[in-house]
């Protein structure tokens, strides 16, 4: 890229935001990502695939909470944005609708902004730098802005990024944090990096995948369906339930990528749920 390095930014490490970005065919990465991220591809191609997939659930995941009259999202971990940002999805379905973008990540932070001062508006749109994990900060910055109302139900979007989070982070508390502050009606929609039930073909390729993000600095934390589902404790889950993400709602948008796991959905490595606060 020939863009300035925004301030803060890391180049001696390749970064998540960025690599994904890469691997779904964006612009808004460095050398050191995009050197990184062809290794990845190089171990084991069906990343990129993956990638694709993952992005194409939170689409679906969003057009089906617009279609249920969820005009509010606070995407957490929202990383580069791309096609099919959760706002845009959002406002096809209820123009007007309101989302509130939140990453650690300068570089996605910088281009989120220049993207909602170009095409969004602020009165509905905003974006803010920090840590998901801090639940309370986050959630109090978010209403400050003045783009969520927190008397209306909230799609809480927290998808790709749990994974990066190992137990010393307290994943699970600082989701049922955002579960208690989040008001009744309100949604979680999530999904998680698997090796549980995955195909034993090319076991020992993911198995180099995630050495190579270990090394990284960003370790890849997998988890078990039972202990995806555990992040939707105090929420009713929402059919299908906890499943392969290509099989989340397949009907509810076009999802090309999706359909290569057609024969075979627990070659996506991954769950995805959505769930609903009482």
């Amino acid at each position: 890229m020939s863009e300035p390095v925004p301030e803060g930014v890391d180049l001696d490490h390749p970064n998540p935001a960025r690599i994904y970005d890469w691997f779904l065919g964006g612009t808004t990465n460095w050398a050191i990502d995009r050197e990184f991220g062809a290794k990845v591809v190089e171990t084991f191609p069906l990343v990129r695939t993956m990638a694709r997939v993952g992005r194409e659930f939170l689409g679906r995941g969003v057009r089906h909470l617009a279609s249920q009259g969820i005009t509010q999202f606070l995407d957490l971990g929202s990383g580069v944005p791309t096609v099919g940002n959760v706002h845009e999805i959002a406002d096809s379905v209820n123009p007007g609708s309101r989302c509130v973008y939140v990453d650690n990540e300068p570089v996605a932070v910088a281009h989120s902004r220049v993207l909602l001062e170009r095409q969004g508006d602020p009165a509905r749109h905003a974006v803010l730098h920090g840590d998901l994990r801090h639940a309370d900060g986050i959630w109090e910055r978010a209403l400050a802005t003045g783009v969520l109302d927190p008397s209306r139900p909230v799609g809480l979007i927290v998808v790709n990024v749990l994974y990066f989070f190992g137990d010393g982070d307290r994943p699970y508390d600082f989701v049922a944090r955002y579960r208690d502050l989040l008001p009744s009606g309100s949604y979680l929609l999530s999904s998680h990096l698997t090796e549980d039930g995955v195909p034993r073909e090319g076991s020992s390729e993911r198995a180099r995948v995630r050495s190579q993000y270990q090394s990284s600095g960003s370790p890849l934390h997998l988890r078990t369906r039972e202990e995806f589902t555990r992040f939707f404790d105090g929420f009713d889950l929402v059919e299908p339930g906890v499943v392969w993400v290509p099989l989340w709602q397949p009907d509810v948008a076009a999802s090309p990528a999706s359909e290569e796991f057609a024969d075979e959905p627990s070659a996506s490595s991954a769950f995805a749920a959505l769930g609903r606060k009482p």
